[in-house]
């Protein structure tokens, strides 16, 4: 069973096996990806679900590793997959409901598994151009959030999410499942702080920053003028002076009732759609 074994950050050979252990050596290391520093150490990340699968393989990802449960065997879609993780030089695994579940930590697991190399963009990659938007999260501790800001972004038109500071990782297993699968489509960068205020100089994009004490109502700033980074504080503590006093404009999102915040997500929502709704405004001007 481990005669051409690597550790999950190694190429192998395409092949097939079955495996019924939960004491397998190839399950041992998949079920450590749960961890950031197995995850950093291999560079590489679990995926759940077959449309996860098919759309990172659709969008160019490398697969490393696909797992699927017997009772999934013979599905026509599960076996192209198989077909293409082998073409690809991958390893497929066949394996028990029971080992599924432990490498998913789940008691209803999704039938199929992929593992699959990360994908970094650096901020030089970047090159903000007219009309386009792109988010910046401070320090962003919360998977669930980042998660559904990396699917709003997506479903937004955004460009780019940059991680600023000490932040979740995009590649956990729980920002990915948030994710639906957008963290495939998405590119993704970290950085220091002073990284991106270097960056954010050069890149030409103005920056609009949501503060407790910003001085306009969000939907005052003009989002057409030139590219525009969204940056959002984090859950807990906001934006730091550093960053909200090296934004172009502080913005509020008025509120009524006895709330006195909006959840990160919620709020970067608010501001990516209405960036979004006067990009589309100037389309419909054209």
């Amino acid at each position: 069973m481990t005669d051409h074994y690597q550790k999950p950050g190694a190429r192998r050979v395409g092949q097939v096996k079955e495996v019924t252990s939960l004491a397998n050596p190839i399950i041992k290391d998949i079920k450590a990806l749960t961890n950031k520093k197995d995850r950093e150490e291999s560079g590489t990340f679990m995926a759940e679900g077959l449309k996860l699968v098919i759309d990172a393989l659709e969008l160019g990802w490398s697969i490393r590793t696909l797992v699927y449960a017997k009772a999934a065997k013979g599905k026509p879609l599960v076996e192209q997959v198989a077909a293409k993780t082998v073409a690809h030089g991958g390893l497929v695994l066949e394996v028990s409901e029971k080992v599924l579940s432990s490498v998913t930590r789940r008691d209803n697991p999704q039938m199929v598994v992929g593992i699959f190399e990360q994908r970094w963009k650096r901020l030089d990659d970047l090159k903000p151009s007219q009309n386009e938007t792109l988010v910046a999260l401070d320090r962003v501790r919360d998977p669930g959030n980042l998660g559904t800001i990396i699917r709003t972004a997506d479903a937004a038109g955004a460009s780019a999410v940059i991680l600023v500071g000490e932040s979740t990782d995009p590649f956990s297993l729980e920002t990915v499942r948030a994710t639906m699968g957008s963290v495939f489509a998405m590119p993704v960068v970290k950085c220091s702080v002073d990284e991106f205020l270097a960056w954010q100089k050069r890149s030409g994009a103005q920056v609009v920053a949501t503060h407790l004490a910003g001085a306009v109502d969000y939907r005052t700033v003009d989002y057409k003028k030139k590219p525009t980074i969204v940056l959002m504080g984090n859950e807990r503590s906001g934006l730091p002076d550093v960053l909200a006093n090296a934004a172009d404009r502080t913005v509020r999102i008025p509120q009524q009732g006895r709330a006195d915040s909006l959840n990160l997500a919620v709020a970067t929502a608010v501001m990516l759609f209405e960036a979004r709704r006067h990009l589309l405004s100037l389309d419909e001007t054209k």
